[in-house]
C-alpha cells in the first residue's frame, strides 16, 4: 500500500469543520480546520496501538506490554550490548558508559532503586516456586502498597518481598511459609514480620486455609495415585476434625494425619515418611496429628 493511497483514506476518514464544512488537518497535537483555523479538538491521546507498517497483513504492535512487575510499568528502554567486529573498542567503550548511565538514569530516588529489587526479587521467587505472572503482579502490586504507606521502613527488601509472594499465594492456593522461605534470602522470621504488617494494615482478602483444601492437595501431590475410598475417607475426617473442638491446630498436618488414618484404615502402605516428603512436614507433625484424630474422632 502507497504513502498516497494511506492519505487518501485518512482523508476521507476525517470529518469536515462543523463551522465553514473545511478539511480538518489532525496531524498535530490539537485538531483544526485548514480553512477558517477552528480548533475542534486538543491534546489528544492516540490510545490505539502503534504499528510499524501501514500494511494490514502485516501489523504488528511495537514495544512490551505495561507490567506492575516493574517499577516503571515497563515503559522504559535498555541499551543493548552489541557484539561486532565492525565497531572499534573506543566506540565500544563509549556504548558501554552510555549503558551504563542509561541503567542509572532509570531510577529518580532511592524510593524506585528500593522498588526495582523488590520486583526483581519477587520475580525470582515467584519463578523458583513456580507460580503464574497473575501472581507475581499481584505480589508486586501489594510490595508497591506497602512501600506507598512506608511499611517497609526498618524492615529488610527481601523480607518484604518474600512476604508479598507469600501473601500473594495465600490469596491463590495453599502454600507453607517453609517453602517461601526456602528460596528467598532471609529468614522465616523477618517474612513473618513483615507478612502480619502487611496483614494488619493492607487488609488482605487471604482466605482461611482449611484441612479439607489440604488433603486435596496432598492426594495430587503424592507421586503414585490414591484409591477414592481412601480419599473420601480423609476428606470426611477432616471435615469432623474441622467441627472438632478438641482438634485446633495448623491445616496441612491435621491433612496428613487424616490422610495417614485413612490409608491405615484400609490397609493401604502409605507412610507418614512419604507423607510427610509431599507436605513438608515432619512425621513427628504427622504422627502427633494422626494420633489426635484417632483418639477424638474414631470410635
Amino acid at each position: 500500500m502507497s504513502s498516497q493511497t494511506v492519505q487518501t483514506a485518512l482523508s476521507a476518514a476525517t470529518p469536515d469543520c462543523p463551522e465553514c464544512g473545511g478539511t480538518l488537518d489532525c496531524s498535530g497535537r490539537e485538531t483544526h480546520c485548514k480553512n477558517c483555523g477552528l480548533v475542534t479538538d486538543q491534546d489528544q491521546i492516540d490510545r490505539r496501538p502503534a504499528w510499524r507498517t501501514y500494511d494490514q497483513e502485516e501489523q504488528q504492535r511495537t514495544g512490551a506490554p505495561r507490567t506492575a512487575t516493574r517499577h516503571d510499568r515497563g515503559l522504559s528502554t535498555n541499551i543493548g550490548s552489541v557484539d561486532s567486529a565492525d565497531i572499534s573498542p573506543r566506540r565500544r567503550r563509549r556504548l558501554a558508559r552510555q549503558r551504563w548511565l542509561h541503567g542509572r538514569a532509570k531510577f529518580d530516588s532511592k524510593r524506585d532503586r528500593n522498588l526495582a529489587h523488590g520486583f526483581g526479587e519477587i520475580r525470582r521467587i515467584a519463578s523458583a516456586l513456580s507460580e503464574s505472572n497473575a501472581v507475581k503482579e499481584q505480589a508486586s502490586t501489594l510490595f508497591r502498597e506497602a512501600q506507598d504507606k512506608n511499611l517497609l521502613i526498618g524492615r529488610s527488601i527481601e523480607g518484604g518481598a518474600a512476604a508479598a509472594v507469600y501473601a500473594a499465594c495465600r490469596c491463590n492456593g495453599l502454600v507453607t511459609m517453609e517453602t517461601v522461605a526456602d528460596v528467598a534470602r532471609c529468614s522465616d522470621s523477618h517474612i513473618w514480620n513483615c507478612y502480619r504488617t502487611f496483614l494488619t494494615e493492607l487488609d488482605l482478602p487471604i482466605p482461611v486455609s482449611l484441612p479439607v483444601d489440604w488433603v486435596t492437595r496432598i492426594c495430587s501431590d503424592l507421586p503414585f495415585d490414591i484409591a477414592p475410598n481412601i480419599r473420601k475417607r480423609a476428606l470426611e475426617l477432616a471435615e469432623q476434625a474441622t467441627e472438632s473442638a478438641e482438634i485446633n491446630g495448623r491445616p496441612d498436618g491435621i491433612a496428613a494425619g487424616a490422610l495417614y488414618l485413612a490409608g491405615r484404615e484400609s490397609d493401604t502402605r502409605l507412610t507418614q515418611a512419604k507423607i510427610s516428603e509431599t507436605v513438608d512436614l515432619h512425621t513427628k507433625t504427622i504422627r502427633l496429628w494422626f494420633q489426635h484424630i484417632e483418639k477424638h474422632m474414631v470410635e
